[in-house]
């Protein structure tokens, strides 16, 4: 299966995407649709626009993702989140249907009936491997994070920012580019956090809350789960996979919520060893969540669309089927067949 490619938004696709949103009859239904399982830049983008519409005087306007309504821990303090629906609640019939952060229409679940029901459908994203679903495509596989084209979006748009709508985007860009670490933070990065920096938000109090404070029963999870990790420095081509994973059980017995293991990826790929990091993280029986991260030489998105997910160059994942040894094993054939990049040592977050 090739991987889509997409360039950077042209012009008349951002004029496209003005006129759908300010043409909008004044009782116009807007729904926002973020990815299963949010992370911090599609709940961030998807929020901060929201509330940016909200600033504009759309007054019908609903949020939302698919599967469980059930915002992480860390995300639960972001301004926006009146706008929330659950799935089973979002307007069957909206005028216009906006999605964030999604890069194939299997991660809108049961929500992607929308897309076909809309009066118009407008897809912000920000993954190379997105498969150019919906009408619009704002797609820039150049940004950091899709907040970077929710910015730009609302620039167009003449939404001037607020601390609440600044606060949304930070933690977006923030968490996409992993505290400003990764190789995709660029002097434009820089620039926008500056500016969502002037509204008045307060990095520390931010950070903290989104990368530093877990429950004790979190960091028993991380300790059992990493006590298995296993290492095979020949696959990949020689270049070295490292991957574990975290059972339902280990879940239950610390008394954890699903999302709590997001961050484990982080501890995982630090090996020096290994170029390819994996984790599974089992949702149901016989299926896997997998989150996979490359420092460079390897390109992961490769391996994910083939097996129905998608992502970057350099962080990807998919939904796995069968055992953890079986969801394994066709990472490891999928990453023979990833030709290596032959790239310096890089580093981009995406958290699938």
């Amino acid at each position: 299966m090739s991987q889509p490619t997409a360039g950077v938004p042209t012009e008349a696709e951002w004029a496209a995407a003005v006129s759908a949103i300010t043409r909008l009859p004044a009782d116009g239904r807007v729904l926002l649709i973020c990815h299963v399982n949010p992370d911090g830049d599609a709940l961030g983008s998807m929020l901060g626009f929201g509330l940016g519409l909200r600033r504009l005087g759309v007054r019908q306007i609903q949020a939302t993702f698919p599967g469980r309504p059930e915002v992480p821990e860390p995300l639960q303090a972001m301004p926006g989140q009146e706008l929330l629906v659950p799935a089973t609640a979002a307007d069957p019939d909206p005028d216009l249907v906006i999605c964030f952060d999604v890069a194939a229409v299997s991660r809108l679940g049961d929500l992607a009936d929308r897309l076909d029901r809309a009066g118009t459908a407008i897809v912000l994203d920000h993954h190379a491997s997105n498969t150019r679903f919906g009408g619009i495509h704002l797609v820039d596989p150049d940004a950091a994070a899709t907040s970077v084209v929710v910015e730009k979006l609302l620039v167009r748009l003449g939404v001037p920012l607020d601390a609440g709508i600044a606060e949304c985007l930070y933690v977006a860009l923030a968490t996409d580019t992993g505290s400003f670490r990764f190789d995709m933070t660029t002097p434009a990065v820089h620039e926008m956090a500056a500016r969502l920096l002037a509204t008045g938000i307060r990095p520390g109090e931010i950070s903290r809350r989104i990368f530093d404070t877990r429950p004790f029963g979190a960091v028993r999870l991380y300790g059992d789960v990493l006590g298995r990790t296993r290492l095979e420095p020949l696959a990949a081509g020689g270049l070295g996979l490292v991957w574990t994973y975290a059972t339902l059980d280990d879940l239950a017995r610390h008394g954890q919520r699903p999302y709590t293991l997001e961050p484990l990826i982080d501890s995982v790929r630090c090996t020096a060893e290994a170029d390819v990091s994996c984790v599974l993280k089992q949702v149901a029986e016989g299926e896997w969540a997998v989150s996979m991260r490359s420092k460079g030489a390897t390109d992961v998105s490769r391996v994910a669309v083939a097996l129905g997910g998608g992502g970057h160059r350099l962080a990807a994942g998919f939904t796995g089927y069968g055992s953890a040894s079986e969801v394994v094993e066709a990472i490891r054939a999928g990453l023979t067949d990833a030709t290596p990049s032959g790239s310096t040592s890089a580093d981009q977050q995406d958290r699938e």
